[in-house]
């Protein structure tokens, strides 16, 4: 993890890789990471926001709010994640050990978040931009550069529009977790046809993963 300050605070570090799981087989009181994954996901959008405000003042705000979900969203995080090597320090019970849970794109997603909002209570904001820009942030100018500026629900929209086919319905398959903490699974259906599934910690993010895999299916 070569990109990551050096932390004043190791506590907090340490608890931004405490996976709730691991709370119940733990052998000392700790605190799981979703106080700071709460923070850090603030944090987070108003680094990335900004960013986007100054660096590209002729896009409207439409355009803004597409290149940010692009890559505030559980698959970017994720995968950066991955790339420092998150999945190594995750303190997971053996249930979630056991199911991969490592390599879950939901845990590193809300591990990296966690991260962030630590890296602002111990450091600052100044820390955290910093570590964005080295990290994450270079991903927008790649998407500039590409001209993908529409997320994938308004692409899927479009393409069914050409078809001349009722507007993609989204709708719940299944939610978990407290109440704080929801995951989503929901299928988006073109013609009453499932064409894809996502996840996400809000309803609009799973819509958008859904709309992804409906978009990778019909080899769009």
């Amino acid at each position: 993890m070569n990109n990551l300050p050096e932390f004043n605070n190791q506590k907090l570090f340490q608890q931004a890789f405490i996976h709730r799981s691991y709370l119940n087989e733990a052998k000392e009181p700790l605190e799981s990471n979703e106080r700071l994954e709460f923070l850090g996901d603030s944090i987070l959008s108003f680094v990335v926001s900004q960013h986007l405000y100054i660096t590209y003042p002729q896009f409207d705000e439409g355009i803004l709010t597409n290149l940010r979900s692009l890559v505030v969203n559980t698959k970017s995080l994720a995968k950066t994640a991955k790339e420092l090597q998150f999945g190594d320090h995750l303190m997971l019970s053996r249930g979630e050990e056991d199911s991969k849970g490592r390599e879950n794109e939901s845990i590193l997603a809300n591990t990296f978040e966690a991260v962030i909002g630590a890296m602002f209570m111990d450091q600052g904001i100044e820390s955290v931009k910093t570590f964005l820009h080295a990290v994450l942030i270079p991903d927008i100018e790649i998407y500039v550069q590409k001209k993908v500026f529409k997320d994938p629900k308004s692409l899927l929209q479009e393409y069914v529009q050409s078809k001349k086919q009722n507007s993609p319905m989204y709708k719940v398959i299944h939610e978990e977790g407290p109440a704080h903490a929801k995951l989503f699974t929901i299928g988006v259906f073109v013609e009453n046809v499932l064409t894809g599934e996502g996840r996400g910690k809000s309803k609009q993010e799973a819509e958008e993963r859904a709309a992804e895999k409906a978009l990778e299916k019909i080899g769009k």
